[in-house]
C-alpha cells in the first residue's frame, strides 16, 4: 500500500515538472515583438567641459527629454542622470524643471532628480544642471610627462539620443581623440546615439598643465554601495535560480540561447583595430610654411601635408617601421599617436566594427550559457522614472532613459550661456 502512495506521489510531481518544463520552453520560444514603441527620446544632450586649475572638471549638461508614451509606463515625474564617480564637490540645478536631487551610489553613480511636474507624450522637459567633478584623469597613462582626462557621458539603454554634443575649452590641450573641430577655443564633438551606444572622448595635457595629483587619479571599477536589504535579495534570488537551473540544467538555457541567436539574425559583431603610420611633410611643398601640430593640411593655401600613409597588419610590419613594432603595437585606443624618434611620423588607431555571420553551433560554442537581458522602462513605484549612467572610462546604463551615422550641427552653446541661467536662477 506504501508502496502504491509512494508511486503516485512521484508520477505527480513528474508530471509537474513535466508541465513546468513545457511551459518555459513555450514561452522562451515565443516571438519577441521588436517593434514595441519608444517610451521617450532624447532630442539633444550638449556637455560642455572647462578644466579648473586644481585639474577638476566643472561640467554644464543641457538635456532636451522628449516623452513620446505616458500610457504604458505613465507620465515621466522622475529622472536618472549618471554622473562620472561619487566624486562629484558639487551639484547646481540651472533649470526650474529641477525641484528635488540626490546623488545616489547604488548600482552606479547617478543624480535622482524630481521634475517639477509630470510631463505627458509629445512634451518635452528641458534639464539643465553643472557639477564639479574630481578623480577624472590619469597621469603617465599612454606616454610619460603626459595626462589624460577619458569621459564617457551617459547612455541611455531604451532611448536613441538624436544630437550629442561635447564641447571642451581647448587652452593647453596637447592632443584629443576620437575626430574633432574647433569653435571659438572650444573642442567639439557631434554625433548621434543608438539605444545603449557609448562615446568616449580622450583629451591630453601636459603633467604640468594644471594641478594634476597622483592620489586624485582616476579609480576604475570602483566598487558601489548597496544596502543590506538589496544584498538579501539578491542572494534569495540567487538560491532561487540556482535551484531552477538544477531542475532544468539542459531545456532552459538551450531555449534562451536559440531565442538569443534568432532574434539576433546570427549575425555577431567583431571589432578589428586598424592602424595607419601617417608621415608628414615638414614644410609645405607648394608654399614652404611650417606644418602646424594636429594638421593635415597646409593652414595658408591649403595643400595637402601628408607624404605617405601605410596600413600596419598585425603579423606583418614594413621593414621601415620594424624599430618601432613594439611601440605601434602598443595603441591600442582610438587616436593618433606620435611615434617617438620618427620625424613628423604618427600612427592612427581606429576601431572598426566587422558583422560575422554566425550558426547556432557557433552562437552556442560562444555562448554556451545565455546572460540575462536588460530590461527597458524601469517600474517604479507611484512614479515613472528615466535613467541615464556616466562615469570617465564606463559603467552601466539602465531604466527608462535610456553605428550611428554621425549627425554633425552646431548649437554655438558657450559658457556665457550657463553662467547666465545660473545668475539669473540666483537671483
Amino acid at each position: 500500500m506504501k508502496t502504491n502512495n509512494m508511486k503516485t506521489v512521484f508520477s505527480i510531481l513528474s508530471g509537474i515538472l513535466l508541465a513546468f518544463l513545457t511551459i518555459i520552453t513555450v514561452f522562451a520560444l515565443l516571438p519577441i515583438h521588436t517593434n514595441a514603441k519608444d517610451l521617450d527620446e532624447i532630442v539633444n544632450y550638449d556637455i560642455t567641459v572647462q578644466v579648473n586649475s586644481d585639474a577638476t572638471l566643472t561640467m554644464y549638461y543641457h538635456i532636451e527629454w522628449k516623452v513620446l508614451d505616458s500610457t504604458s509606463d505613465g507620465p515621466l515625474s522622475w529622472v536618472r542622470i549618471g554622473v562620472p564617480n561619487k566624486h562629484m564637490q558639487s551639484f547646481t540645478p540651472l533649470s526650474d524643471s529641477i525641484v528635488k536631487y540626490k546623488l545616489k551610489t547604488d548600482n552606479g553613480t547617478y543624480m535622482r532628480i524630481d521634475l517639477d511636474r509630470n510631463y505627458y507624450a509629445g512634451e518635452t522637459v528641458d534639464i539643465d544642471f553643472k557639477i564639479d567633478q574630481d578623480f577624472m584623469y590619469q597621469m603617465n597613462l599612454l606616454k610619460e610627462g603626459e595626462t589624460v582626462y577619458e569621459y564617457t557621458p551617459g547612455w541611455f539603454d531604451d532611448i536613441k539620443v538624436d544630437n550629442l554634443t561635447i564641447r571642451w575649452i581647448s587652452d593647453k590641450v596637447i592632443e584629443a581623440s576620437p575626430s574633432y573641430y574647433e569653435d571659438d577655443h572650444f573642442l567639439v564633438w557631434n554625433t548621434s546615439l543608438s539605444k545603449g551606444e557609448k562615446y568616449t572622448v580622450r583629451v591630453t595635457y601636459p603633467n604640468d598643465a594644471f594641478g594634476f595629483d597622483t592620489s586624485k587619479e582616476i579609480q576604475v571599477n570602483e566598487p558601489s554601495k548597496s544596502s543590506s536589504s538589496d544584498d538579501l535579495t539578491g542572494l534569495c534570488c540567487g538560491c532561487f535560480f540556482c535551484v531552477i537551473l538544477f531542475v532544468i540544467p539542459i531545456t532552459l538555457p538551450f531555449a534562451l540561447s536559440y531565442l538569443n541567436w534568432r532574434t539576433s539574425s546570427g549575425f555577431k559583431p567583431e571589432t578589428k583595430i586598424v592602424r595607419t603610420v601617417i608621415q608628414y611633410h615638414t614644410n609645405c611643398p607648394n608654399c614652404g610654411a611650417p606644418r602646424q601640430e594636429g594638421k593635415e593640411a597646409c593652414a595658408y593655401c591649403g595643400t595637402d601635408l601628408i607624404n605617405s600613409k601605410q596600413k600596419i597588419e598585425e603579423t606583418k610590419i614594413p621593414k621601415e617601421y620594424e624599430q618601432y613594432k613594439d611601440q605601434i603595437m602598443n595603441y591600442r585606443k582610438d587616436g593618433n599617436y606620435r611615434i617617438n624618434s620618427a620625424p613628423n611620423t604618427y600612427v592612427h588607431v581606429s576601431s572598426i566594427v566587422v558583422p560575422h555571420k554566425t550558426t547556432f553551433s557557433q552562437y552556442m560554442k560562444a555562448h554556451p550559457v545565455s546572460s540575462s537581458r536588460g530590461g527597458g522602462r524601469s517600474s517604479c513605484a507611484h512614479s515613472s522614472c528615466a535613467c541615464a549612467c556616466a562615469c570617465a572610462c564606463a559603467c552601466a546604463g539602465g531604466g527608462r532613459a535610456g553605428c550611428s551615422a554621425k549627425d554633425f550641427y552646431k548649437t554655438n552653446l558657450k559658457l556665457d550661456y550657463f553662467k547666465e541661467k545660473e545668475t539669473k536662477k540666483k537671483k
